[in-house]
């Protein structure tokens, strides 16, 4: 069982019936205190959909922890601002009309939040690397065209699928049908 204190509970209760199902889970709360029953692997991926959700990351966003292999990362702004002014801080990270946040998000392929002094960003693991330096450039004063310039200079090339990767691996669930149909043929 894993325990998870979330700020944005009232996100997590709405949506509990749809998370439970999707992610094949129990989800219990007492007050903010958040707690995920099932299988590890299904344990951790719900425990990272609701501290996304906890920050504020859309739900349909959070659910591309799941759908699409995307993970969770948080930058805390103290860690990488000396300035004592933590809101002129913040306030460069959101930009005017959160333009700086969404511009970030849509060159890397991320979703990115803000709630206080915290960062959280939902993106492939390819794109993390990319989202985490830009904040922390901009957290640290770099300019904005600076940031913007390099990630478009440094966007990745899509990878075209034509058919010749490996097919998903097999889950234990999978193995374990495999098994028990070979038992009862024989």
């Amino acid at each position: 069982m894993k325990t998870i204190i979330c700020e944005k509970i009232v996100r997590v209760i709405k949506n509990k019936k749809k998370l439970e199902e999707k992610l094949n889970v129990k989800i219990t709360n007492s007050g903010k205190q958040v707690s995920v029953e099932g299988t590890p692997e299904n344990e951790y991926t719900a425990s990272q959909i609701i501290e996304a959700l906890g920050y504020g990351i859309p739900y349909s966003e959070a659910m591309k922890i799941q759908e699409e292999d995307k993970i969770l990362e948080t930058i805390n702004i103290k860690e990488h601002s000396h300035q004592k002014n933590l809101e002129r801080v913040r306030g460069r990270v959101i930009g005017q009309g959160g333009k700086v946040l969404k511009t970030i998000s849509d060159l890397t392929d991320s979703s990115v939040e803000l709630q206080e002094n915290t960062l959280a960003v939902v993106s492939h693991p390819e794109n993390m690397q990319r989202a985490t330096e830009a904040l922390i450039a901009i957290i640290k004063g770099a300019k904005h065209g600076a940031v913007y310039k390099e990630l478009e200079h440094n966007f990745p090339k899509p990878v075209y699928d034509l058919g010749l990767r490996d097919k998903p691996t097999k889950t234990m669930e999978d193995y374990e049908k495999a098994l028990k149909e070979m038992d009862e043929t024989q």
